[in-house]
């Protein structure tokens, strides 16, 4: 079995004793009216009953005043609780934050509530043989066999051949699966890897395109649109032509086609996924054409069923000469991008990283992001720790993302202006614009590997549907849904490391937003130059002078001028230049003092001190769980806490003894270096 995660079946059946439902639609019955039936019926166990006046808890579906068909009212009259919506997709979301206030002991008196983001979405990243690309959850659960859940990484991307059937068939997980997407709003789903291997490929046609129907007849119960990451050279490899050049009519012809079986076959089919000339993989430029000829040419097809392509702007040299000290892979997606500004399709959205190089423990924000004035973006996040920690290490990563959310671009006044606002503001439309991650879980019993972990599964879904929420309010919300049987004390604890975590982490990884540092390919655990002399761009040039990467116009890349002019002034000036990224930005002596007056070098070993102290009281505080909640959720986080404060032990020893030796500077307070 599995995991209940926010939503503990027998605790909500115990709070739901007395409640008796009534369901009223003033149209016909959709597919998701009859999953809300079942969710009372089947999840809840609560009686349905045809009157209205035996019930005290109803359910309306039908014309309300509202302009948004997800959203919901949730209102006390007399003895009754009322959930009104346009749609049954508004009632659902409803029905779930219904059952949230009944966990939280939230006011369900007078609520209204609308979406903030029309495109609130996650991407697997699993491939067709059951394997997860960046996944620390155990196999996938879409394809796979049942009774094989685990997986690891043989430290390729090598995908495997599982016969002409590779789905999975856990309905129940599926269900599970659903259930929990929508009930934090999320409301699109891709379900295989961008990196499209193997019968990836092939799942757009016969005989698999009925197995993904099978998949997102599930996930529309729940009023979720699933989509495919296609292959940009299907053309040729599937469709025995001679080229994939986006211009030809044949090719163009033929994705038409295939947009018009697959809409026969799933008529609420949400779109596609597209990564494109991005590290090995074929695009328009191969061609001579750019990526609006490659997005546009998708866009055509899906048009007239009212597909969206989702076109990822992950697209930078990966090839990269590190002597070569003029390439700067940070200023890749804007330069690969900006011109084409206005030129999109309006069923195009690019999906654009939150900062410029790639979902590192700090990063400034993206210049794409209000830098495209006239196309619609999907600010893209990573629920899976692929940087942050694998999933061993506790890292509640939402109050990163709230961050980066509520920058202020620069190209809009006032709140116009901050990220998760100016994509709308800069929209051609705005239904197409909202916030994408790539998905943490997997055949795991608790599904995210690490229970902790599944607060950013949680979180990321409360911030795409209220993106006013902080990450203290989120974090409450999911403690006291997650660990109903604790007491005060007890989710007090549990605060009390989830909340330092994002910060604790950044503290004994890579410092003041430099990046990487990681081992190379698996991306855990501490390897100072590991990528120092690689082709993948991410470098911190750390010498016996000073660290940090030259990106100003005067002296370095010219990365900078990408911001608006407010912006990028302060960011080019080593004076003004925020402290958490300041080694993104610049190359400073390492006697160079921060606005706190600590030096970077001691800053560097003050906070990879402290971040092993850190993890030493999370693994004191945890213990005093023991025996109050269950045994596996108690070992669980206790075995992956001992191997967290392993990682950040040889985090502080490596990243404070290679320092060390490059500048030659001991510790203000004496603390054992390794020399």
């Amino acid at each position: 079995m599995f995991d209940d995660m926010w939503l503990p079946q027998e605790t909500l059946r115990s709070l739901m004793e007395g409640r008796v439902f009534h369901v009223a639609s003033s149209g016909p019955e959709d597919r998701t009216c009859v999953r809300l039936r079942t969710e009372i019926i089947e999840f809840l166990r609560c009686p349905l009953v045809g009157d209205a006046s035996q019930a005290n808890v109803l359910l309306r579906i039908g014309d309300t005043a509202f302009d948004s068909d997800e959203a919901y009212t949730i209102r006390r009259t007399g003895d009754a609780i009322v959930i009104e919506g346009n749609t049954s997709r508004a009632v659902l979301y409803g029905f779930y934050a219904f059952l949230r206030a009944t966990l939280t002991g939230e006011s369900v008196d007078d609520v209204y509530s609308a979406p903030s983001q029309a495109i609130r979405m996650v991407d697997h990243w699993d491939q067709t043989d059951g394997s997860v690309e960046r996944g620390y959850s155990g196999a996938s659960i879409l394809f796979g066999t049942l009774g094989e859940d685990t997986w690891e990484d043989p430290g390729n991307f090598t995908v495997h051949d599982r016969g002409m059937d590779p789905f999975r068939h856990d309905r129940a997980r599926l269900v599970a699966y659903a259930r929990f997407l929508a009930s934090v709003g999320l409301n699109a789903v891709a379900i295989n890897n961008v990196n499209v291997r193997g019968l990836g490929a092939s799942l757009i046609e016969h005989p698999l395109i009925e197995q993904v129907k099978e998949v997102a007849d599930v996930f529309d119960e729940f009023g979720i649109a699933t989509y495919l990451s296609v292959f940009f050279g299907a053309p040729r490899r599937l469709g025995g032509l001679d080229t994939s050049d986006p211009l030809d009519p044949r090719v163009r012809a033929w994705w038409a086609a295939k947009a018009d079986a697959i809409y026969a076959l799933i008529p609420r089919f949400g779109g596609f996924l597209v990564k494109a000339d991005s590290e090995g993989e074929p695009g328009p430029y191969q061609y001579g054409r750019d990526h609006a000829d490659g997005a546009n040419m998708l866009a055509e097809a899906l048009a007239p069923h009212g597909g969206t392509v989702i076109w990822r702007a992950f697209v930078y040299n990966s090839s990269q000469d590190w002597r070569d000290r003029g390439t700067d892979r940070a200023r890749a997606a804007f330069d690969n991008f900006k011109a084409l500004d206005g030129r999109f399709a309006p069923n195009v959205a690019l999906q654009v990283k939150f900062g410029p190089i790639d979902f590192q423990n700090c990063e400034p924000l993206n210049t794409l992001i209000g830098g495209m004035e006239r196309t619609n973006v999907v600010i893209e996040f990573e629920i899976t720790a692929e940087y942050l920690g694998h999933q061993i290490d506790v890292n509640y990563s939402v109050p990163q993302w709230i961050r980066m959310i509520n920058t202020d671009t620069g190209r809009e006044p006032g709140e116009e202006g901050l990220a998760k606002n100016v994509i709308r503001a800069h929209a051609v439309d705005a239904g197409r614009t909202g916030f994408a991650a790539v998905q943490n879980v997997g055949m795991d019993r608790n599904w995210t590997g690490n229970k902790l972990a599944q607060a950013n599964f949680y979180g990321f879904g409360r911030m795409c549907w209220d993106d006013e929420l902080d990450a203290g309010r989120i974090l409450d919300e999911w403690i006291a849904q997650t660990f109903p049987v604790l007491d005060g004390e007890g989710r007090s604890i549990v605060r009390a490391i989830q909340a330092t975590s994002n910060q604790t982490y950044i503290d004994y990884t890579a410092p003041l937003g430099v990046g990487f540092m990681t081992v190379p390919h698996y991306h855990y655990g501490p390897s100072v130059d590991g990528y120092e002399y690689d082709r993948w761009g991410t470098y911190h040039f750390a010498d016996r002078d000073g660290v940090g990467v030259d990106r100003t116009q005067a002296t370095g890349t010219g990365y900078t001028a990408q911001y608006a002019p407010a912006l990028a002034a302060r960011y080019e000036d080593v004076a003004t230049a925020p402290d958490e990224t300041l080694l993104f930005f610049h190359h400073v002596p390492y006697t160079h003092v921060l606005h706190d007056g600590t030096s970077v070098i001691q800053h560097i070993y003050d906070t990879h001190f402290r971040g092993v102290e850190n993890v030493r009281g999370y693994v004191e505080q945890w213990d005093r769980l023991r025996g109050r909640i269950p045994d596996e959720d108690f070992d669980n986080v206790n075995e992956r806490l001992g191997r967290q404060l392993a990682s950040a032990i040889e985090w502080r020893d490596q990243i404070n003894t290679f320092f060390y030796r490059m500048s030659g500077i001991p510790d203000e307070q004496g603390r054992t270096i390794h020399r």
